[in-house]
């Protein structure tokens, strides 16, 4: 002990002399840092000292770490750190003083002297592989652990988008695994984008030290939506083309894919999808089974929740049973994919997929149930496409259905038939290939009464049945049938109703009702007719008789005409009305002709009884001409009394009415 005291008074005397020196010889140098002893880890066998020079002018700057007297970095004079070992140092749990001397040529200047006990000195390395997430608005920020038991953490945080700001000082105690720190920084802004950087220190070391700063890393925000997908599907041979596009989230620095089939080993190149892809659109081709594809966005602060597409199997109607399984006993070829889905009802995508490859094992290509539906597809690898070639129903083993249709009844029924409606036999309960329905039918009369049946496709749920007999009782069942047998039945009764006779009252009621409407319409319509298309009346034109002479020497005779006025003369005590006069006015405009023709003809008459009497003396000749008067007069006087007679109607019609004499 007393050897160590004078050592370290020697010590310190050398150091004293040393500053001295330092400050006698100007500025030529400037003193380096107090120099820093430690391990990274309370268990590590190796020490390491660092310092540092503020201001460094020369390239030919050499050190001297001085540790009690003794110079230890003699191999690496120009770095500012070395390692020591364990072994090198030998007693390293008791203390030491330690220095560093800088030399510029002929100038020197020494750090201040520390002492330390290197066992009790811990210094974690900066923060590496720092993780982060948000849980509502709290960070959790992860990190690699130098040690498995916690640590002290410091975090400075600020906005990104203000980076002018001063940081935010948060210190926390980590809780650690095995090989992460973690720590979670409250009361954030989850929308919010920020940097951040951290430092940690040992919480069991006796003297520990802080870590060094991180690098400034940026938390991005949280990505709260999915992305929002499109998917276009088309069929090709056997594949179907998906061709995926989604719009560019905010926040997002990469999006990944996945799909059902590729995850259980169904595809024909090594990465079908690329994990990572700051792309927005994919096309992808898969085969005719039912397949999910994810879309999802990633940030460093985490990834978004997945935008699922379901890509359901295609529905090939009249799905045959499977005639060659023979890839379920035997090793599949390479580049040959199986897959049985087990239907369930009422769910268009089975819940139990089983795949196998050709590295699949016996056990698992044979491990399925009996009397259990499944979809079978075969697929295999053309192109680098997945391609379909088989979709069959297989049963591994089969029997007769186990239970009966269900919901079998009967509606709109007639004199002669009735409609038959039901519900497939469950899945679960047909416990083999559905072959047909058997539809019978049997009256209820007798009991020698014949059965008639029917069969049925298995997809039909509907049925007319014809050909009854009226108020008749019938005995109808109804039973699905499988490759091995028949299942329970199940049954109803109709009643056809009987024949209604004809009612004749009502019938001979309608009938004449008909015939009373059809006259009063016909009735209705001619009286319409003559009201907007009156009849025209055709004119009454007498006949005229040409004047035959009886000789032809009266037509050479010649007319002597003497001179005469003929008077109109009206029997005495009668006068003519008014409207006799105009009505004899008009019957002259209107029979104009007619009246001169008449004139004419009793003119020739009188002519031809004169020339027939040739021997007549001029007094006879004078005679005649009163009595011609007087017939005259006569003829006139009818005449009036006719047109006096006419009576005027709508304009149209001369109506004459004749008194009886």
């Amino acid at each position: 002990m007393e050897t160590m005291k004078h050592w370290s008074l020697l010590h310190e005397c050398i150091v004293v002399c040393l500053l001295f020196t330092t400050v006698g010889k100007g500025s030529a140098c400037e003193a380096p840092s107090s120099p820093e002893c430690f391990r990274r880890t309370a268990e590590a066998p190796e020490y390491r000292c660092e310092w540092s020079m503020n201001k460094t002018t020369e390239s030919d700057v050499t050190f001297d770490l001085y540790m009690n007297n003794v110079i230890r970095n003699k191999d690496a004079p120009k770095e500012t750190w070395i390692i020591i070992t364990k072994d090198e140092l030998g007693i390293v749990e008791e203390e030491y003083y330690i220095w560093v001397e800088a030399r510029i040529g002929n100038s020197s200047c020494a750090s201040t002297k520390t002492s330390v006990v290197l066992s009790h000195t811990v210094k974690y390395e900066a923060p590496k592989h720092i993780s982060m997430s948000w849980l509502k608005n709290n960070l959790s920020l992860s990190w690699t652990a130098s040690e498995k038991h916690p640590a002290a953490a410091e975090i400075r945080l600020r906005r990104d988008a203000h980076r002018t700001d001063s940081w935010k000082h948060i210190t926390k105690h980590t809780t650690s695994d095995t090989s992460m720190h973690h720590v979670l920084v409250e009361n954030l802004l989850k929308d919010t984008v920020y940097q951040v950087k951290i430092r940690h220190r040992s919480t069991k070391a006796l003297n520990p030290l802080w870590s060094d700063w991180s690098p400034v890393v940026i938390v991005p925000a949280e990505l709260e939506q999915k992305p929002e997908v499109t998917m276009n599907i088309t069929l090709s041979n056997g594949t179907r083309k998906v061709a995926l596009t989604w719009k560019k989230m905010p926040h997002a620095a990469t999006y990944s894919l996945n799909d059902t089939q590729s995850s259980n080993g169904c595809n024909c190149t090594k990465n079908r999808y690329r994990n990572n892809t700051t792309e927005t659109t994919y096309t992808a081709f898969v085969s005719y089974s039912a397949v999910k594809i994810s879309v999802i966005g990633r940030n460093a602060a985490g990834s978004s929740p997945p935008a699922i597409l379901q890509v359901p199997a295609v529905q090939a109607a009249g799905l045959k049973i499977c005639d060659n399984t023979s890839d379920l006993r035997e090793r599949l070829k390479k580049k040959t994919y199986v897959e049985l889905y087990e239907l369930q009802d009422g769910d268009s995508r089975p819940e139990n997929v089983m795949h196998l490859t050709a590295k699949s094992t016996k056990k698992e290509r044979m491990d399925m149930k009996d009397y259990v539906r499944y979809l079978y597809f075969k697929h295999k690898c053309v192109g680098r496409k997945l391609q379909t070639v088989t979709m069959c129903i297989y049963y591994q083993k089969e029997d007769a259905p186990q239970r009966e249709p269900q919901n079998f009844t009967a509606f709109s029924e007639t004199h002669t038939s009735t409609n038959l409606s039901w519900k497939a036999i469950p899945s679960a309960d047909q416990r083999g290939f559905l072959t047909h329905y058997s539809l019978c039918s049997v009256k209820d009369s007798s009991q020698d009464e014949r059965k008639e049946c029917h069969k049925i496709s298995a997809s039909v749920m509907k049925y007319r049945l014809g050909n009854l007999t009226q108020g008749t009782k019938y005995h109808v069942s109804l039973v699905g049938v499988t490759r091995v047998g028949e299942g329970p039945e199940a049954t109803l009764t109709i009643n056809t109703p009987p024949e209604k006779p004809v009612n004749v009252l009502w019938s001979l009621c309608l009938l004449i009702l008909f015939f009373l409407l059809t006259t009063l319409c016909t009735c209705i319509l001619k009286r319409i007719k003559e009201n907007i298309f009156p009849a025209v009346p055709t004119p009454v034109i007498p006949d005229c008789i040409p004047f035959q002479p009886e000789s032809q020497d009266f037509l050479e005779r010649k007319e002597e005409v003497d001179e005469m006025t003929l008077l109109q003369l009206h029997p005495e005590g009668k006068s003519v009305p008014e409207d006799a006069e105009e009505s004899a006015v008009l019957a002259g405009e209107w029979e104009e002709d007619t009246d001169e023709d008449e004139d004419n003809k009793r003119w020739d008459s009188r002519m031809s009884g004169e020339s027939s009497d040739e021997g007549l003396s001029p007094g006879s000749t004078g005679e005649a001409l009163r009595s011609s008067r007087e017939g005259d007069i006569t003829d006139v006087e009818q005449l009036d009394n006719e047109i006096a007679m006419l009576i005027y109607k709508k304009g149209l019609v001369f109506h004459v009415k004749r008194d009886s004499l």
